[in-house]
């Protein structure tokens, strides 16, 4: 009986690249990676939020721009555009959906789901540069438009349950 080939490539963690683009390993898990590369964006969160707000933004801008590299050269060595374990994409998107966010456990998980949502349902015009923006830009763009989308519906219901209470 041949060999299973793996999900992941052996690289992920021979290479500090592909270990960065996989989230740290996070990618790798075999059942739904992007929510699994997500979840283990929150420790990194946990820490950044003491951050203050310029720091903050900061450190998304550079995880972006260094992301377009991680993305770029990762899936060009792995030979496919925006491979399902490449999730530093969904790590830069869930901090742009925490940006001036309360921290406490539901608006955590508020954020977190939000963000998954429109990571995952794509409305336009995220789907429209998931399917046509190329390099590692398109892959970290189109994560980028979702955590803005879970961004303003995060900081609406905020608003929204000041309203309310």
């Amino acid at each position: 009986m041949p060999k299973r080939a793996k999900k992941f490539p052996s690289t992920v963690f021979k290479n500090p690249v592909h270990f960065l683009a996989f989230g740290m390993g996070s990618g790798i898990s075999p059942v739904a990676p992007g929510t699994v590369g997500t979840l283990a964006a929150l420790p990194v969160f946990c820490v950044l939020q003491y951050l203050p707000l310029i720091n903050y933004l900061l450190f998304v801008l550079t995880a972006f721009v260094l992301g377009c590299y991680l993305c770029g050269q990762t899936s060009r060595d792995l030979g496919v555009h925006d491979h399902g374990g490449i999730v530093w994409d969904e790590w830069v998107g869930l901090w742009i959906t925490f940006i001036m966010a309360p921290f406490t456990w539901y608006w955590v998980l508020a954020g977190f789901v939000l963000f998954r949502f429109f990571d995952i349902v794509k409305p336009w015009p995220i789907r429209w540069c998931d399917r046509h923006l190329e390099g590692g830009f398109g892959i970290m763009f189109d994560d980028v438009l979702a955590g803005i989308f879970a961004l303003l519906s995060l900081q609406a219901l905020i608003h929204l349950s000041g309203l309310w209470l």
